[in-house]
């Protein structure tokens, strides 16, 4: 299940395996497959990092 991080500004999803954070739960989910199946970040979807 994808985690959830709040602040007064804007709402986080991160990954639950290499810790990024994204804006748009689309990207959090790409991560979360690439990390799992890899063992490894792809650059493009680390792009779209907002918080490491």
């Amino acid at each position: 299940m994808p985690t959830k991080k709040s602040s007064a500004k804007q709402k986080l999803y991160k990954c639950k395996h290499c810790g990024f954070g994204y804006r748009e739960k689309k990207w959090q989910r790409a991560c979360e497959a690439w990390c799992s199946k890899h063992n490894s970040c792809n650059i493009m979807i680390t792009r779209h990092v907002v918080k490491k």
